[in-house]
């Protein structure tokens, strides 16, 4: 962080709104009332519909079918103001939005200091000359509809049926509706504004790499990239330095400011790397960076950084045979991937950051060692990546793109490239951050030709040039991935719905271990769920009371399906889509809603626990999974292990044995047998000794020793399997490192629920 004096411009401010366009400019608070509109408080950093909510125009959008009340607001044009009075610093001011949503004209006093057109970057602008003792700030911001009537939509882009106006607006694609999210267009800032003063000789910018690290980790070398302005004093001597500690290992860089524009390096001997969960400490250095004129300390940055390397090896396809690859290697090591979608945290952003702690809390009690950042949300604020950092969850980061064919014009192309240098800069700097990913499911929108005409993905400029131009000038050392999943041309010209190394698993949604998951090919799965239902409580707290039950013909829960826009009938069928997932295991749906959803959440549990575990233990044919999803960005019925509420499903528990860092699970039967192995994700060899006994019987199935090499499995003993026989195994292991517990659902649906529910309880589920 930079330490600049900064004045805090969020808190109080006021609001006015008009449902009709306004033609002509207003340039002061006066001019807006003038134009006979009301300003009423509301509090910075928001959401215009949560300032409708707090004045009681609308009601809790979050329940029942209030959501739809926000569809007249979405042409709003909306007016934010406030005053406040300019303190006694030196420097040159500077005023940052740091979230503005989204088409907005900014006032200072009655000028027109910019327009802005999105949503997902910071803006600053330097306001030397414009502040007074007192200062008037009046932020118009346009309707984003309004603004997307600008553009043509010629027949190289699409969307879905109810995303075509989100296409040009540089605004988080979810916000137009979508099967996880409701239909939120909202507007508003969303995220803090402040006004700081830069001193005249300052450290503008700093980019500290690992370069190489030597394959025993007994050396580091590390490049810092610096930026900086100096006044144009002759005879002035700068220097910059860099230094950095953690615990008893210190690095120094330091060297005479010749340009503005430089960089200095240095080895670390015995480096303190910066390990993934499960694979060692997390280590961050504390750095400092000082700039000096004449000897005397002029402007001073901090951050954390953690030393580590990361490659991703992949190859452009796969085949039967398991020809092919997609890997990551952190430290030089190959590191097996236990991760989670990360999904909008709220429909209404500006309440993110309050939920963003425990929503990463979350993550680590899973076991999870990465999140993917899915393309239809928004670049996530500063204390998520932190915390990431900090607790060696990794980044899999992709740019805000999903589910389209997004426009290819100059323009367009240029508006992008801009957001997406913002935001590598932003971001770069942190170790969490192993993957740029391009888009959401872009490439196979354009091959299917997914509401528009089939194209090659290939010739798709953005993520084929702008991306790798600005990521090879900004950050040329990460990773980078066009698409997810990514249609390289060799995928093209054959069979990309089985050919993938990196595929999302969706399909027909059917039972959890049909053909469709257990055969796919691919490598590594970064999408694949399935429906568990919310508790009965949190039911409670977002349907209407003569709504929480039945299921059938219930419009609440379709609505909350989520099928964002009624009208168009898209994602009607979730429900009966998550009735069928629970009837798939226990042959019937329960007809008392506390039952229903045991049977839903028992289902989901089964499911991500087979997902896992048919990943896990094919190590290193396979690679990675990272389900979808950890929790819900509005109340709900959908993948989601966590509830809106934070109430964690039954699939929670599930999951977090299953990606336990040393766990034994069973692969599925082969004939009359199937294999009993020891998975190991740490870097040193484990052991310990295991029992399999039957849950009903108590009888020992198979006992033994569980010894595994580092980060490797072993088979461990084949046991009896007869398909006629329902059974549950219980799997326990003692290690020095503690005692672990798995379970195994033998035999083929359907089960009997409450035979199920005892098993379960017996297994401490």
């Amino acid at each position: 962080m930079f330490h600049h004096p900064t004045l805090d411009l969020n808190g109080d401010w006021a609001f006015a709104y008009a449902l009709t366009p306004c033609r002509h400019p207003l340039p002061t608070r006066a001019a807006v009332e003038a134009h006979g509109l009301t300003f009423t408080p509301c509090t910075v950093p928001g959401n215009f519909e949560l300032d409708l909510l707090t004045r009681g125009i609308i009601d809790d959008p979050l329940v029942g079918r209030n959501i739809l009340q926000l569809r007249p607001f979405e042409r709003a044009h909306v007016w934010y103001t406030r005053t406040f009075v300019l303190p006694e610093c030196s420097g040159e001011p500077e005023l940052t939005f740091e979230g503005l949503d989204c088409i907005a004209e900014i006032y200072l006093n009655g000028a027109l200091l910019a327009t802005t057109d999105n949503m997902l970057i910071v803006h600053r602008f330097p306001v030397g000359g414009m502040l007074r003792a007192e200062n008037e700030l009046l932020i118009h911001l346009i309707s984003p509809i309004e603004a997307a009537e600008a553009y043509t939509y010629p027949p190289g882009v699409s969307a879905g049926p109810n995303n075509v106006e989100s296409l040009y607006i540089r605004k988080a694609p979810h916000m137009y509706g979508w099967d996880i999210m409701p239909r939120a267009v909202s507007a508003g800032i969303w995220r803090p504004v402040s006004l700081s003063f830069k001193p005249p000789a300052r450290i503008d910018d700093v980019f500290l790499t690992t370069q190489r690290l030597a394959d025993d980790h007994s050396l580091a070398m590390l490049q810092c990239r610096y930026r900086v302005t100096r006044p144009a004093t002759p005879n002035i001597h700068y220097t910059f330095t860099l230094t950095g500690r953690q615990g008893d290992s210190v690095f120094t860089m330091q060297a005479p400011v010749l340009f503005d524009a430089g960089n200095v390096s240095c080895d670390v001997r015995q480096p303190l790397l910066w390990w993934p969960r499960d694979r060692g400490p997390a280590n961050l250095y504390e750095v400092e960076c000082t700039l000096e004129a004449e000897g005397q300390v002029v402007d001073r940055l901090t951050f954390a950084h953690g030393i580590r390397t990361v490659a991703l090896e992949r190859s452009a396809v796969t085949d039967t045979e398991g020809n092919g690859q997609f890997l990551f290697r952190i430290n030089g090591e190959p590191t097996f991937i236990k991760g989670t979608n990360w999904v909008p945290a709220d429909a209404f952003h500006s309440r993110d950051v309050a939920r963003l702690p425990a929503m990463v809390d979350l993550v680590e009690e899973l076991g999870c060692n990465m999140v993917r950042c899915w393309g239809g949300n928004v670049y996530e604020n500063e204390l998520f990546y932190d915390l990431c950092d900090r607790k060696g969850i990794m980044i899999w980061q992709d740019f805000t793109m999903a589910c389209a064919a997004y426009p290819q014009d100059a323009d367009f192309c240029a508006r992008f490239a801009t957001e997406a240098r913002s935001v590598v800069r932003r971001l770069r700097s942190h170790a969490a951050l192993v993957l740029w990913a391009g888009d959401n499911e872009c490439d196979q929108v354009r091959a299917i030709g997914w509401g528009g005409t089939p194209s090659d993905p290939n010739r798709n400029v953005i993520t084929r040039e702008v991306l790798p131009e600005v990521l090879r000038a900004e950050d040329p050392l990460r990773p980078y991935l066009p698409s997810s999943p990514y249609l390289a041309p060799e995928a093209y010209a054959g069979d990309f719905y089985t050919n993938l190394p990196e595929d999302h698993l969706w399909g027909p949604r059917d039972y959890f271990k049909s053909d469709f998951y257990r055969q796919a090919r691919c490598h590594f799965v970064s999408e694949i769920g399935y429906f568990g239902c919310p508790e009965p409580a949190s039911l409670r707290k977002f349907l209407s009371p003569e709504k929480v039950w039945p299921y059938q013909e219930n419009e609440e829960w379709i609505l909350h399906g989520t099928a964002p826009v009624p009208e168009l009938h898209v994602y009607d069928y979730r429900i009966t889509q998550m009735v069928s997932h629970l009837t798939a295991l226990f042959g019937t749906a329960p007809e008392t809603l506390e039952t229903f959803v045991m049977a839903s959440q028992a289902a989901q549990g089964e499911a991500y626990k087979f997902f896992i575990e048919h990943f896990r233990g094919a190590k290193w044919r396979r690679t990675g999974i990272i389900w979808w999803n950890l929790i819900d960005g509005w109340p709900q019925f959908a993948d989601s292990v966590v509830d809106y509420y934070f109430a964690k499903k039954r699939a929670f528990t599930y999951i977090t044995r299953a990606q336990q860092p040393f766990c034994l699970l069973l692969r599925e039967p082969v004939g009359t047998e199937q294999e009993l192995v020891a998975v190991n994700d740490t870097r040193a060899p484990i052991t310990g000794s295991y029992i399999v006994r039957d849950v009903a019987s108590g009888a020992i199935i198979a006992k033994g020793d569980a010894a595994t090499p580092a980060n490797d499995l072993r088979l461990l003993a084949h046991l009896p399997y007869d398909a006629a026989i329902q059974r549950c195994y219980q799997i326990t292991w003692t290690t020095p490192h503690g005692e672990g517990q798995n379970h195994y659902l033998a035999g083929v649906p359907p089960f009997d629920l409450a035979q199920y529910l005892t098993w379960a309880a017996q297994c401490g589920l």
